[in-house]
This record gives structure tokens, sequence and C-alpha cells, in this order.
């Protein structure tokens, strides 16, 4: 499916097109080389905005919560990629433990994890599901909407106190679908005799969004070299503003200013490409995911006119945590709609390789929303089956496949930004 594009591809997305496709052998030799200096996450997931005039990253997720939306023949590509990704830490692997969110409740999490657990059979793993909630004691069944059981067991230290497993289950390698935004549980620390995947600095605990997109600002520079573009087409600007408590509205002085910095360089941006659309950024926590604490601002003064049930919902985020370090970035439209309703595509990866993504589609949003919010669903996409492959002699701005391989190409540039922020935030940098 290809949503409806309510502004038709035009003047600057048409021309970054053109020039994605024209350079798409040297584009592939690059990643090629980055991929031979740097190791790319585990796996990732990449939420993107296309405004017609703008296609650009606006979050990274290193501990992707949905697989069970990707279209099922997407599958194969998923168990290759995974095959890859697993040779690199444990070549002889043959257990794997899966490490879930605390508390699971949501059905379509457990069919995430349920769809995981498949991928990682597929490449010959033994998976079993090891709980880090207090709550799990003993082997707890959890029952599927399609009448499946997932087994949550409670995890172990080993005798030396270097390895973490199962009851009779030794893993070689661990990794986590839990982004620990409330912390890092003791029991995953020094770890040591085995592969912990992502590292716990991936966690939200440790890990800050500004960093992220810092690390994008270096790799789409170069991009844009190698392509002869603007960067901006493919970047949205960013600040980042710390210590702001937003209930006794500490700092407020300075959010009003980061605002007004931001939004002043989009309108420079906007007069440049003759573009007629309002410019607006979003205020986020710079740590956290979820689609929490996150609000649409047009102008500065709006930062001072949130009402007290606002400034409640941005002061907490996930797990109840407190905000006090938000991210001011450039807000980008999203054109796409399907059926009426908003939508931006959302891209998979693991290891290095696209394994497919879908749209992330809201009735009740408008195009300058976030859509990360209760009342989403989402409509799958093969992003890399055959058929989809880019069409270099069709017309910019008239073929599917061409759109979808440009979202590809803008996603593993965030994905080669998150191997520049993870080895920039290492603790232990000696491993890389």
């Amino acid at each position: 499916m290809v949503p409806h594009l309510v502004t038709a591809l035009t003047g600057p997305l048409l021309d970054l097109e053109k020039k994605i496709l024209e350079a798409t052998p040297a584009i592939e030799r690059w990643f090629r080389l980055e991929w031979q200096e740097h190791t790319p996450p585990f796996y990732c997931s990449v939420d993107l905005r296309n405004a017609g005039f703008k296609l650009a990253p606006v979050d990274t997720n290193l501990f992707p919560g949905g697989f069970n939306n990707l279209a099922p023949e997407m599958l194969p590509l998923a168990v290759q990629a995974a095959m890859a990704a697993i040779e690199k830490y444990c070549p002889d692997a043959k257990n794997l433990l899966l490490i879930p969110e605390a508390h699971i409740r949501n059905s379509f999490y457990l069919q995430n994890l349920a769809r995981l657990m498949q991928i990682f059979r597929q490449t010959g793993l033994n998976v079993r599901l090891g709980s880090l909630s207090d709550d799990v004691t003993e082997p707890t069944p959890i029952e599927l909407p399609d009448g499946s059981t997932l087994t949550l067991e409670p995890i172990e230290r080993s005798q030396n106190g270097r390895r973490v497993g199962l009851k009779n289950f030794d893993p070689c390698t661990v990794l986590l679908n839990n982004d620990l935004s409330s912390g890092i549980p003791g029991i995953l620390e020094n770890v040591n005799e085995q592969n912990l995947l992502p590292p716990l600095h991936a966690g939200w605990a440790v890990r800050r969004k500004t960093n992220h997109f810092a690390a994008y600002d270096e790799v789409v520079k170069k991009f844009a070299k190698l392509i002869d573009v603007d960067p901006w087409m493919l970047n949205p600007y960013f600040a980042r503003c710390a210590g702001i408590n937003f209930n006794d509205r500490t700092g407020e002085d300075r959010l009003v200013a980061a605002v007004d910095g931001v939004l002043a360089k989009i309108r420079k941006k906007y007069k440049e490409y003759g573009i007629k659309e309002t410019p607006f950024v979003i205020v986020k926590a710079d740590a956290g995911t979820y689609g929490m604490g996150i609000m649409t601002i047009k102008d500065s003064s709006e930062v001072k006119d949130l009402n007290r049930k606002q400034r409640s919902k941005m002061a907490v985020g996930k797990d109840g945590l407190e905000v006090t370090d938000v991210i001011v970035q450039e807000g980008v439209h999203s054109f796409e709609h399907i059926n009426e309703s908003v939508a931006e595509p959302v891209v998979y990866m693991i290891d290095r390789y696209v394994v497919g993504g879908f749209y992330r589609v809201h009735a009740d949003r408008a195009i300058d929303q976030n859509l990360n919010a209760p009342g989403a669903h989402f409509v799958p996409l093969a992003f890399a089956q055959q058929h989809a492959l880019p069409d270099l002699k069709a017309k910019p701005g008239t073929a599917a496949p061409n759109r979808f391989y440009m979202y590809g190409v803008v996603a593993r540039l965030a994905l080669l930004a998150a191997s520049l922020e993870m080895e920039k935030t290492d603790p232990n940098p000696e491993i890389y």
C-alpha cells in the first residue's frame, strides 16, 4: 500500500529523490565502507516524517517493540539479518535469552515478543523469555490472543556471578527488548561472560536523544556531501534544554529561548525554499519513549501559556520518571495519508539490513502532531520486497519503490548515527 500525498512531491524532495536514485551505487558502497568502521546496533526502528519538501528521522528506537506489525512476507529477510547479527557475537550460539519489558499486559507487545522468538528460532536458536519483574518467581504462562502461550521465567545470576540465565538454561547471548527507562537492574550489571545486546548504555537510563541527533548531524553532513544536497533536507534542527521543571516553571525562560532559536532557523530555511507551511517544533523528553511528554509548539508564547494539566503531562515520562531535560526538535509535517488519516513510515532493521516496516496511522492527529499516541494503528509494508527495489527509470515522484528505497536510506543514516552515538557514550570504549 502506498499512502496518498496531499502535497505533490515537488521541488526539494523531488530533487532529493532524483539525486539518491542516481547515486544508488555510490550510496550502497558508502554504507558498506562505513560498516567496516562501525558496528551497527543489534536491531533498531526509525520513525520518519515525509513533508513533501523534506524527509527526516524524528526518533530512533534501539529496543524496537513492533515486530508483530511487519508484513509476514518479510520474515525470511528478518531471519537472514538475525543470523548475520548473531554470528558476529557468537558464531556457535545455541541459546538466546530474550528479556522483555518488566510489566507486559499489552497484547500487541506480547505478539511482538512472539514474532521475535519466531525469528530467532528460525535462525537455529533455543529462545526463552526471562523476566526482570519481581512478580515472576516461577515459570508463568501468558496466553496470546491467537490462543498460543508465552512462558515468562525468573532470571538468575550464575554461581560465578558473571552470567545471567534461567534455571537449566545458559544462554550465549542475552537480548534486551526492555529499554531500561526506570534504571539498570543490578542483575544485569557486570555481566562479562556473555553478549548483552543492546549494551546497557543504550537504555534510557543513560541514553539521550540529543546525543543521537548530534551524531546524526555528523552522518548526514557526510552523506549530503556525497550526493550534493542540502543536509537540511534530511535533518531536523534541534536544541537541548536542561534543568527544566514544568510544574514550578523552573527553566521556562531557557526553554522559550531554545524554541525561538530553532523556530528562527526553520523560518530561514522555509523562506529559502519558498515553503508556505507554518514552522513548528516538538518539545519532548531527552530520554524516553512510548510517545509520552510530547507537545507541538508554533510560537514560544505557548510555553508560558501551558495550563496545569499540560504541565503535569510534560513533567512525567515512562514509568512515572520526572522529565527535567528536553529536546526542542524541528517539527516535520507528515503529508502522507491513508484513508484520510495522517500516516508516518517506521522502518525496522536488524544489524545493517532493512527488514521491513509499517505506516503508523492516526485518525485523530494533525499533520504537525505526534502520531505515537493511543488510537494509532499500523499498516504493514514490505519495504524491501523484490518488486520494491528502486526503479531507476521511473520519473521522480511516480514510483512507490523509489519512495520506499528513500525511506530505507534515511533510516540507515539514523542507524549509522546510533552506532556512532553508542561508540561515543560507551563507558568502556576500549572494546571498539
